[in-house]
Order: structure tokens, then C-alpha cells, then sequence
């Protein structure tokens, strides 16, 4: 059965809050942050996650406006948790479902038909909930990361480093200059590689020193050229930089427009000259794809 598909959305920033924090999560709410991520997760300790769940229900309840950007991670397959997330938020209608940890295409297919039921079973539009995947918590989830291509509800992929290294048994994921080891920057080109074959947004993973705002940026600007479309955040200071970083420039879109101009000008034209020099098809996409990005295009 084919899936509505759900609105277009903003994911240039992804800004958890533990789901057993209701100031946490009121802060995350009246952020700029495209989508507010309650976490069922890791940020929730084990004997506090039944309540985090009546939280995380009662708050989307209360802010059943702005759901379309509320959206709920909850826990992974490999755990007793996920099913009992699943039906205490799913009432309360969320943005979307953050799944983690996952091993494969097959945990997706697994989500897809669990929400399913419980949208038909709460009176929500059945594949109205689209969702996000962590795609490289796993050592075995690497080995799958270009197969979530037709995935159902599936809009973003994105990668974490520190459960890979926990599943791989490595004592760091940093090399001593503080940059991440090769096995970490592999899964971060796996995602890249593997949402532009599903067709979906790519999404970095979270910068863990929130206060230091400059590193970030140079950071959230580097992944954007490499292909991101968005990043996870930890703190609400982080935000306005993600999304000044994510979002094109006055210059980009100028530039952008004008090459799609010159294309529409000359039709079946394989290559064309444009400021000195020669602009070929891929120059004509990337503009197309930058347009995309932006509402008024």
C-alpha cells in the first residue's frame, strides 16, 4: 500500500530535551529549533521512563498546535521499551518518531507497521507519521546504510558515534587531536551516501560542547557542503547557529537562480559558459537542489 506523504517540512535543526524535564522540554518547544526531539532514550534513566512517557504524552497533548515539530525518540528494537513508548505517546498524536540503534531496514519495516496500527487504533491518518533513523549506532546497521531507499515514513537519516564505539568495543571514537577516527567519519559518509540514494535528508550528528559556538559553525558549514541538510542539538544555544549555517545565502540563491536561467534560456544545452567559465549539468542541479531548500524559491 502506497503511504500519504506527509508535509514538507524544516529539519535544519533537531534539538533534544529528556522527556522526563517538562522544563527541558518546554525550553526545546519555544526554541527556534525546526523539530523539538523528546527523548525517551538515553536521557531518561531506566526507572524514570514510565513516567517520562505520561510527559512526553501529556505535553504534546498540551501543545497540540505545534505537534507538527514535536517529535518523540523512543527507544530501540533491542530493548523491552519500545512497544510501551510507542502507545503511550502515539494518543497524543507527535510530529514524528525518532527510531535508534537500529540494525537494518528490517527495524524500519518493524516501526512502520507498529505505528500503523496505532495511528488506524487512535484515529490519526494511517502513515501520517514520518520518522527519522539513526543509522550507525550498530556495528551491523553500517554494513545497511544505503538500503533505506522506499523505506516507509523514513524523511532523514542521521548517525551517532558513541554507540558505534560501544558496539564495535573501542575505548575512544577520537583521534588525539580531537577529531573523530576513521571508523566515525565512515559512518558519517555512509549517511550521506545512504539518504541521497532513499531520496531523504541527511543529518549530522550532535556536537557535544555546546559552548563552544564558533567550532560548531565551522562545523554545521563543512557537513552542509558535504551533502547535510540538518544537525541534532543538545542545548538551545546551539540552534540559531545550525540554522543560519543550514539555511542559503542571500549570494547562494542569487547565484543558484541565475544558473537555472541560464539552462531555461538555452534548452538541451550540455554545458554552457557562466563567469569565465563552464557550467555543466551537475552545476544546474545543485542549483535546483539549493532552490528546493528554500520556501519562497
Amino acid at each position: 500500500m502506497t503511504m500519504p506523504t506527509p508535509p514538507a517540512l524544516k529539519m535544519r535543526s533537531w534539538l533534544f530535551a529528556p522527556g522526563d524535564s517538562a522544563k527541558k522540554m518546554a525550553k526545546a518547544a519555544a526554541s527556534n529549533a525546526d523539530i523539538a526531539l523528546f527523548d525517551l532514550e538515553d536521557a531518561v534513566a531506566t526507572g524514570n521512563k514510565p513516567l517520562a512517557r505520561r510527559m512526553v504524552h501529556d505535553f504534546l497533548e498540551a501543545n497540540a498546535g505545534d505537534r507538527a515539530r514535536l517529535w518523540v525518540r523512543i527507544n530501540p528494537f533491542d530493548g523491552p521499551y519500545t512497544l510501551a513508548d510507542l502507545a503511550a505517546v502515539m494518543p497524543a498524536h507527535p510530529g514524528g518518531i525518532m527510531l535508534p540503534k537500529v540494525y537494518g531496514r528490517a527495524d524500519v519495516d518493524r516501526l512502520h507497521h507498529c505505528l500503523s496500527a496505532l495511528e488506524v487504533a487512535n484515529g490519526i491518518k494511517e502513515g501520517s507519521t514520518p520518522v527519522i533513523v539513526l543509522i550507525t549506532e550498530t556495528a551491523e546497521a553500517m554494513f545497511h546504510t544505503g538500503s533505506y531507499k522506499g523505506a516507509p515514513r523514513v524523511v532523514a537519516l542521521t548517525w551517532g558515534a558513541e554507540d558505534l564505539a560501544d558496539s564495535i568495543g573501542a575505548s575512544s571514537n577520537r583521534n588525539p587531536d580531537g577529531s573523530y577516527g576513521f571508523t566515525y567519519e565512515l559512518a558519517r559518509s555512509l549517511t550521506v551516501l545512504g539518504a541521497a540514494t532513499a531520496g531523504v535528508a541527511a543529518i549530522e550528528t550532535i556536537s557535544a560542547d555546546f559552548s563552544d559556538l564558533d567550532a560548531l559553525r565551522l562545523r554545521a558549514e563543512k557537513v552542509r557542503r558535504d551533502g547535510f541538510r540538518g544537525m541534532l542539538a543538545i542545548h538551545p544555544a546551539q540552534v540559531d547557529v545550525i540554522n543560519d549555517a543550514f539555511t542559503p545565502s542571500a549570494e547562494e540563491i542569487a547565484q543558484a537562480r541565475e544558473i537555472v536561467a541560464i539552462f531555461d534560456a538555452n534548452p538541451g544545452v550540455g554545458a554552457i559558459g557562466y563567469k569565465g567559465g563552464m557550467l555543466d549539468r551537475p552545476y544546474l542541479s545543485r542549483a535546483q537542489q539549493l532552490l528546493a531548500q528554500v520556501a519562497d524559491a
